[in-house]
């Protein structure tokens, strides 16, 4: 199994845990082990991009279902701050490249 699985399966038990529990820090290292996988990530940008801003703009979305609205609302927010840390180093690398001689 690759880094990028492994830190991808941790980052979504760390979000779907989250949602039920109280876990100091857990965006912090959503964050981080998101940017670890979007180090990782060599194909796919576009898909990760899109799917880090879909995340974080509809996640709300599920509120309006009754009693498990607010924990998939948890666990979609989450999601998106593991994606958002991979869109961002992604982003953060093509500058990189585009900007290096």
């Amino acid at each position: 199994m690759s880094v990028q699985k492994i830190a991808g399966w941790i980052g979504v038990a760390l979000a779907v845990l989250g949602a039920f529990a109280a876990i100091p820090y857990a965006a912090a290292f959503l964050l981080v082990i998101g940017l670890v996988v979007g180090f990782t990530i060599k194909d796919e940008h576009v898909r990760v991009l899109v799917s880090a801003l879909v995340l974080n703009g509809l996640a709300h979305l599920f509120d309006a279902i009754p009693e498990v609205g607010p924990y998939l609302t948890s666990i979609l927010t989450n999601i998106g701050v593991f994606a958002a840390g991979a869109a961002f180093m992604i982003i953060l690398r093509n500058l990189t490249n585009r900007l290096m001689p």
